[in-house]
């Protein structure tokens, strides 16, 4: 039985888009916990380096294949995730990509690629694992967004549109649910280095700016995604739902500095 509030002890969770990145961190964060952990990936083949991980932590971990752009994929990986694993107390949807190109390029297979994997997707999954949890009346999901919930940015439309969905998706789906015991929140990362933003990572004058516009001046590290998709999962969180929680070092405070010379 759990020991407190924040132990994941017996609980199973269910990870998409695990193969790699802040996924996979936080795979390893609720493994950490003590939850056994689904991992999902459009390819299974990817899944084994996050597997590995999860073994080393005395974890029990269930690779599964799952597109989150194909209902019929959802359907079967989570049917799958069942078997394997008996139930799934957590989700963390997690999949997600992005396609940066100016507005006036984007093309509706852009559109198409960023929407339905970061929105769509998370709705379709969710629903799927919800049928599971409504019956048992409890469970977690937590929705990853980005501080695109809240921001816009240039040579970002498809993406931004996608994240602002999910901070909407994450309210309704919390009232919808909310009377089967399950909590909906929406975890969103500031700027953090990953395979999808490494290029920017790659201009000094760029992360230097990113940083001035952060209060704590810095950006995002996996490590500061622990304690939130942890706390998200778990029982402390029991009276918190159809939230979006930013880890974002503080960016969204402002986009702007009120004085001109920096700090």
């Amino acid at each position: 039985m759990p020991t407190h509030a924040f132990d994941l002890t017996g609980k199973v969770a269910m990870v998409t888009g695990a193969s790699r990145g802040l996924g996979q961190y936080m795979s390893l964060a609720l493994a950490r916990a003590g939850a056994d952990v689904v991992v999902t990936s459009r390819d299974p083949a990817r899944l084994g380096e996050t597997v590995g991980l999860l073994a080393a932590v005395g974890r029990k971990a269930y690779p599964v294949a799952l597109d989150v752009r194909d209902c019929a994929s959802i359907t079967r990986g989570v049917a799958d995730a069942l078997a394997a694993a008996g139930r799934i107390d957590i989700l963390v949807n997690n999949a997600g990509c992005n396609v940066r190109k100016a507005a006036v390029d984007v093309t509706e297979a852009d559109w198409d690629l960023v929407v339905d994997t970061n929105l769509k997707g998370q709705f379709f999954t969710a629903q799927a694992v919800a049928r599971d949890m409504i019956p048992r009346r409890w469970g977690r999901i937590v929705n990853i967004g980005s501080v695109c919930c809240v921001a816009g940015y240039a040579g970002m439309a498809p993406y931004c549109a996608s994240r602002g969905g999910n901070k909407q998706l994450t309210a309704s789906l919390a009232d919808d649910w909310g009377p089967f015991g399950i909590t909906v929140n929406c975890l969103a990362p500031g700027w953090f280095k990953t395979a999808q933003t490494a290029v920017l990572y790659q201009d000094p004058a760029w992360v230097e700016y990113l940083t001035d516009k952060i209060p704590l001046k810095r950006p995002g590290q996996p490590a500061d995604l622990d304690g939130m998709v942890v706390f998200l999962a778990s029982d402390a969180s029991e009276y918190v739902t159809g939230q979006t929680l930013f880890v974002d070092g503080g960016i969204t405070v402002g986009s702007t500095r009120a004085m001109a010379k920096k700090r």
